[in-house]
Order: structure tokens, then C-alpha cells, then sequence
């Protein structure tokens, strides 16, 4: 259950947080919410893919770490080992909430910090502040991420309200044979449908184009290649799970 709590120098004076990756500090997960500012980076290692909140019907991108719940191929004794982390991954345990000005009613952002996560402690970690209570190097970092992933929401919404307008969003339903003879079913994520992509006018791909988003569309159909060594860093971990 986690425990938001605005951050200060006061309260938090002295709080350390485990910046490692692994299963234990809550890294074991199957993929992540990513942004399109990101696409560059995050095609080079993971498949991206849409997933529909089942709540409020909108769509995120997301890119994929595993074929199950809580599986991350990318994830083991090491660390991460992907040459770029989502910055959804990179901010934990912090994260953006909202507190009311008092003077005009407007909703400020402000960092707040989960204290509940297994990364957040006083003994062992990263201080998250100085001695005399000014921000550490790490904080000022994890600010510039989190300023980065709030100011891209305007960016965002233009590109998801974009592909959905263009009826580009289709469904993904993916069976993936492994050596083993096992079998797993890619499902609930949806991708762009190249076809419709194809046909869209040549009005349509001129704004697109202009826009920077047809772009950002490729990068998303590009990274898909990258299924076949999530595909092979399935079957050597299967592999040596039965070796054991």
C-alpha cells in the first residue's frame, strides 16, 4: 500500500533511497508507462506498445519487459541490463502530486515520495538531502525527471489523441512458441495498424509529418523488432530455470 507524503527537508531530513534494480526493491515488473519524448531511446531496447485503462478508456504507451505479470527479462543478478530505463522506472520512489495555492486556488506540483517503498530508508542509499537541508544531486535530478514527465503531458495527448482520431490503435493478440514447446499469449495491448497507416491520404501524413508525429509512429512500429530478443531472453531464462 503505498504512503504519498510531500517532501521536505524537515520531515525527510534524513532519507536515503536504494537506487539499485532488482526484484526485491520492486523492479519486477512487465513493463512501464512510457512517453513519446522517450520513443528514441526506449525503441533501441523494448517493443512498444498502447494499453487501454479499463477505467477511463484512455490509452498509454507502454514498453514491454515481459510476456507475464511481474516478469522482467531485463532484470537479473547485475542490475537492468538495457543501455536506457523508462523515466517512469528512473523517478521511483518519487512522484509528482498536486497541493492547492492558497492565494489564487491553483494546483501546484510538488514532489511527493512514496515511504512506503522498499528503496526508502535512513540507513543505506542515496541521501536525498544535504546535511544543512539543501537538495542533493540525486533530488536535482530526480526534480528535472519528474518537471520533464509533467511538462510533456500537453506532447502526449496530442500524439495518443492523434493516432486514436486516425483510428490507427488496433488490438495485439500474440502467440510466442519457446524452445521448450511452451507457449505464451501476448494480449490486452494494442499497437498501430500498419495497414490503415498505409492508407491514410496524403493530407493526413503531410500533418502528421509536420507535426513530428509520423515520426514518433515509426519509432513505435520500429521497436517491435525488438520482440525476437525479448523472445530469446525468455527462452535462456526458461532454459536455466529448468537446468536448476
Amino acid at each position: 500500500m503505498a504512503k504519498h507524503e510531500l517532501l521536505n527537508n524537515i520531515t525527510h531530513k534524513n532519507l536515503k533511497v536504494l537506487t539499485e534494480k532488482s526484484e526485491f526493491l520492486g523492479s519486477k515488473v512487465a513493463y512501464s508507462v512510457i512517453f513519446p519524448f522517450e520513443f528514441k531511446h526506449v525503441q533501441a531496447d523494448y517493443p512498444i506498445f498502447f494499453l487501454k485503462d479499463k477505467d477511463t478508456s484512455q490509452f498509454s504507451a507502454i514498453a514491454l519487459f515481459g510476456f507475464e505479470q511481474g516478469e522482467n527479462l531485463f532484470l537479473s543478478d547485475e542490475g537492468w541490463e538495457a543501455s536506457y530505463i523508462p523515466m517512469f522506472v528512473e523517478r521511483e520512489p518519487f512522484l509528482i502530486g498536486f497541493q492547492q495555492e492558497q492565494s489564487n486556488g491553483e494546483a501546484q506540483p510538488l514532489i511527493h515520495i512514496d515511504m512506503d517503498s522498499p528503496r526508502v530508508n535512513e540507513e543505506a542509499g542515496i541521501n536525498v538531502f544535504l546535511e544543512h537541508g539543501g537538495n542533493s544531486e540525486y533530488l536535482n535530478r530526480i526534480s528535472t525527471i519528474l518537471k520533464t514527465l509533467h511538462d510533456s503531458k500537453e506532447s502526449t495527448d496530442l500524439f495518443l489523441n492523434t493516432i486514436q482520431d486516425l483510428e490507427l490503435i488496433e488490438p495485439l493478440n500474440l502467440d510466442i512458441q519457446l524452445n521448450d514447446g511452451s507457449n505464451n499469449r501476448l494480449s490486452g495491448f494494442h499497437t498501430i495498424n500498419e495497414d490503415k497507416l498505409a492508407n491514410l491520404s496524403g493530407q493526413q501524413l503531410e500533418s502528421l509529418n509536420k507535426s513530428g508525429l509520423l515520426h514518433v509512429i515509426y519509432m513505435v512500429i520500429a521497436s517491435h523488432a525488438n520482440l525476437t530478443s525479448l523472445i530469446q531472453k525468455k527462452d535462456k531464462r526458461v532454459k536455466s530455470q529448468n537446468s536448476l
